[in-house]
């Protein structure tokens, strides 16, 4: 791509299979996001199998974040397509979102709303059963809090709440953009339990960070720079602790 005012990009020889929609938990086949003239991802490939857990590692600003977006269909891609257990993320994109939930810098909770009222509203609109709102808050620790509204709720519990959230959907793709950021370790056991819970229904997840999870395991490990996928190593364990994910 180039032009007066554009960017340039080299084509490397192709490493990843183009989208199966019969294999794949989630794929990006050639995956570019422009915004206006920067590039945020450049023909990105990545293949996520069913029960498979990627760490998607790279420094702030290599394009983390947009790739998670582009997944949840909060971004649509300039260029090259993309799957998410079969439906394409632009043309099915209500079947991808009712697939997948995103946990990042952004909680997504109605402020005006009660922790308890958010989630019935959650279950509500994904047909999940509401009954189910007492236990789930119960175990993210906010069962206490439960009837006081969410705008005054510290960065720390309201990422509580948006696993609270995830833990009712039960989505098929979970995507985690650093989910350790304003939780204590306590807190952190919580990511571990999202992930395990969605494996073990069949799905897959994706954790973005620029920070080592220590305890943390994962099949594979992807990472960025600049938008490209510079790295793909095989299949590894990253600092497992026992009691880890297996």
């Amino acid at each position: 791509m180039g032009g007066a005012g554009g960017f340039r990009h080299v084509v490397r020889r192709r490493t990843h299979p183009t989208c199966r929609i019969d294999a794949h938990a989630a794929c990006l086949d050639g995956v570019t996001r422009v915004f206006g003239q920067q590039p945020a991802l450049v023909r990105v490939r990545l293949v996520v199998r069913p029960g498979e857990v990627v760490l998607l590692r790279g420094t702030n600003g290599s394009g983390k974040s947009t790739l998670l977006r582009v997944l949840a269909t909060a971004v649509t891609p300039t260029h090259g397509r993309g799957c998410v257990f079969g439906h394409d993320l632009v043309t099915d994109r209500r079947d991808v979102r009712r697939l997948t939930e995103l946990v990042g810098h952004q909680t997504r909770l109605y402020g005006d709303l009660s922790a308890a009222e958010n989630l019935r509203f959650v279950a509500r609109m994904h047909h999940a059963d509401p009954a189910l709102v007492p236990a789930v808050l119960e175990q993210v620790g906010l069962l206490e809090v439960a009837d006081e509204r969410t705008r005054g709720f510290s960065q720390g519990m309201r990422q509580r709440l948006a696993m609270a959230r995830t833990l009712v959907r039960a989505p098929s793709l979970l995507l985690l953009d650093e989910p350790y950021a304003g939780l204590d370790d306590q807190a952190g056991s919580l990511v571990h339990a999202l992930v395990a819970a969605t494996i073990r229904r069949g799905g897959a997840a994706v954790l973005a960070s620029h920070d080592d999870l220590v305890g943390f395991a994962a099949d594979r490990t992807v990472t960025l720079a600049a938008g490209e996928t510079v790295v793909v190593p095989q299949p590894s364990l990253l600092s497992a602790a026992p009691g880890g994910l297996t």
